[in-house]
């Protein structure tokens, strides 16, 4: 090399680049922080002289409309009424500033105020925050009624539960955490009551990975499908495997285009028993098996899942988004129930 070559070093660019990223990064949270503390206020000032002028629901709607126009024409974009109405509830939601998290951008906020219900609002801003959530995917979770959902996944919803998702967001501290009850892959498009066998479900699964990833929720790795296990002289395949970081665990999907069968039950457990002897290093958690079938018979799960020493759960899939109406119901009647039991 010439004495006047200079050859540059893979780290020198690495620290280099770092740097510029986390100066950037800085900037663009600085630049959220200050927007998201400017609508706030915007909102305060406006309530404030609602309140002030002691003007009803239909003269402050006129307010908006007028601040509208004025406000466009001397300062340009971002006031539109809608923004300006966001604003003014961004601001009654959220009255105390220091509960408005910087991780979280407008649009989010405007997603999350379209909530009405709080403790359905909290989980989702807690859980956006949890998963750093693009407003994309958050929509996603909103449109599949994850809340409703988790609430209703284990049948045994209480107000203590409804309480802890509100405030924590999803806590994962027992493979129970992770599932979801049913799962839904609208993303595959496969129509509604349309026949599928399992191989071609596990085939759009995995070209759909990202989207299966965020249906699955937090901290899912990807390991492979048709992960080969040998019983003696035979070999067997395990449809799905999955790394929980969270847990510590290896997750193994099973498959069914079927309702649930207790005999799926044991051929799970087998392969449980052969991850935790052959497969787990000392790190490791005990593996966590999920059969995704079509339905199930509750009574059924519970004697063919009962008493086993592997955790195994038994979910439904469906391939369209679930009556949110529906589900609702059903979260309230069950509270309804709970909260009659606890007056007694």
């Amino acid at each position: 090399m010439n004495e006047n070559e200079i050859q540059l070093s893979d780290t020198l660019i690495t620290e280099i680049t770092a740097v510029l990223e986390t100066a950037r990064n800085n900037v663009a949270r600085q630049v959220n922080n200050e927007l998201l503390n400017a609508y706030w206020n915007i909102g305060r000032i406006i309530v404030e002289y609602e309140q002030s002028s002691g003007l009803n629901d239909v003269t402050a709607r006129s307010l908006i409309l007028e601040l509208s126009k004025t406000l466009s024409t001397k300062l340009g974009k971002g006031f539109s009424r809608s923004n300006l109405f966001n604003m003014r509830n961004f601001y009654l939601n959220y009255p105390d500033v220091q509960t408005v998290s910087g991780q979280l951008s407008w649009s989010h906020y405007c997603e999350l105020l379209l909530l009405s219900d709080v403790s359905k609002r909290g989980f989702y801003e807690k859980e956006t925050i949890n998963s750093k959530w693009s407003v994309r995917e958050m929509k996603r979770q909103i449109s599949t009624s994850l809340f409703e959902r988790l609430l209703l996944s284990d049948g045994k919803i209480n107000k203590k539960t409804v309480l802890s998702l509100a405030l924590h967001g999803i806590e994962m501290s027992s493979p129970a955490d992770i599932i979801k009850d049913p799962y839904v892959f609208e993303f595959l498009d496969i129509p509604e009551n349309k026949p599928v066998i399992e191989h071609d479900l596990e085939k759009a699964l995995i070209q759909q990975i990202e989207k299966f990833l965020l249906e699955l929720g937090r901290g899912f790795m990807f390991v492979g499908t048709q992960q080969r296990i040998t019983l003696g002289n035979t070999h067997r395949y395990v449809d799905i495997v999955f790394y929980n970081k969270i847990l510590r665990a290896y997750v193994l999907i099973e498959l069914k285009a079927v309702k649930f069968l207790p005999e799926a039950v044991g051929q799970l457990n087998a392969y449980l028993n052969y991850y935790s002897t052959e497969v787990n290093d000392e790190n490791d958690n005990a593996p966590i098996g999920i059969i995704l079938c079509t339905d199930k018979d509750a009574v059924d799960a519970e004697y063919a899942l009962g008493g086993l020493s592997n955790n195994i759960f038994a979910s439904r899939y469906v391939s369209y988004i679930p009556n949110k109406t529906e589900l609702i119901a059903q979260v309230e009647a069950v509270l309804k129930e709970w909260h009659g039991q606890e007056d007694k």
